[in-house]
């Protein structure tokens, strides 16, 4: 027999016995109830969830109350010592997070905790703006303080709901549940209602209650440990939401926070008109696709670089006013540039 037959019959064979394990192994996994994970993969994103935190320290993370994103962190890009702005307040930090600018140019200051129907919406640019522009790309947002409304102007490529202090039952398990809804019915025939008719670019979702619960009942009282857990179940849950309509071998979390609790570690619990200096020091934590494993970030971190992130891993460029750079260190692969030639002129090298 030739020596061409002979590794024919030998390549076949091994097909034969591959094909046979995973079948096999299907059925294994069928039978225990086990559903095998999407394999990690050094793609490009193209969908990108954003998650939000208030008064959650590093750590808290660290010391094991949060699991989830513990694990986040372990498997992912991590650092423990990015910077928010200073002060932390949250709708200030929110608009350094969405513009990349700080303070003194997107101009939201402290007057902006004070919700005024009477006020615009923010006049800066955003994230969701740029995106667009560059490449097209769509926004889902979902916040849990109806004081972060005026900083999402409502346009044709971003869709948003909020819920907060007036409607109590809004809680972050029901957010996850906003969320699950909400790509389910965008990924289905007609989008019922919604601007989008597909899973985002760029999901967002905001989680405050455990700075609220911090500052109501005290940051070492069982129901701000309670808060935590919600939290980090609420956004397990969302990443099982995006496993389960098959695109998380295509998404990259992005986890950080405004503020993260009283920058005295004994403050207990903040009386009434009583104003306690909060941290500006907050975790970020990048997993998924395109990230690199088990990474410890050693380039400073703002929280203003966010946006610049976001942009750099969808591979989407555009002129912009920010004062922030992509955190360019966290990713596999460099993402490949994509366009729609609507930004302004440019030379890409």
């Amino acid at each position: 027999m030739s020596t061409f037959w002979l590794r024919y019959r030998r390549q076949t064979t091994h097909n034969m016995h591959v094909s046979l394990f995973m079948v096999l192994s299907l059925i294994w996994f069928n039978l225990s109830g086990i559903v095998p994970l999407p394999k990690a993969s050094a793609e490009q994103a193209e969908h990108i969830v954003l998650v939000v935190l208030e008064g959650i320290k590093s750590s808290t993370i660290q010391g094991g109350a949060t699991p989830h994103l513990a694990k986040f962190a372990q498997e992912g890009a991590v650092s423990w010592s990015a910077q928010s702005i200073t002060p932390p307040l949250t709708v200030s930090a929110m608009a350094s997070l969405l513009t990349g600018l700080p303070v003194k140019k997107h101009r939201v200051t402290a007057d902006w905790e004070h919700y005024d129907f009477a006020r615009s919406f923010m006049r800066s640019p955003t994230v969701f703006d740029y995106m667009d522009l560059a490449g097209g790309a769509d926004t889902g947002v979902f916040l849990m303080d109806e004081r972060l409304y005026q900083l999402v102007r409502p346009e044709i490529y971003v869709d948003s709901q909020v819920c907060g202090y007036t409607k109590p039952q809004c809680t972050p398990e029901t957010v996850s549940v906003y969320i699950q809804d909400f790509l389910n019915r965008v990924t289905s025939e007609g989008g019922y209602g919604f601007r989008l008719f597909g899973v985002p670019n760029l999901l967002v979702t905001h989680f405050p209650t455990a700075a609220r619960i911090g500052k109501k009942y005290g940051w070492d009282s069982p129901k701000y440990s309670a808060a935590v857990t919600s939290i980090d179940n609420a956004i397990d849950q969302i990443m099982k939401n995006y496993q389960e309509i098959g695109v998380l071998d295509r998404t990259m979390f992005i986890v950080t926070g405004l503020n993260s609790g009283p920058l005295n570690p004994l403050a207990k619990k903040v009386k009434k008109g009583q104003t306690v200096p909060l941290d500006p020091s907050v975790p970020l934590i990048a997993w998924g696709t395109n990230v690199k494993k088990h990474h410890a970030i050693t380039q400073p971190v703002t929280l203003l670089d966010t946006g610049a992130t976001i942009m750099y891993a969808l591979g989407l460029e555009t002129h912009t006013e920010w004062e922030s750079q992509a955190m360019t260190e966290i990713f596999e692969t460099t993402p490949k540039r994509r366009t729609t030639e609507n930004e302004l002129e440019k030379i890409y090298q």
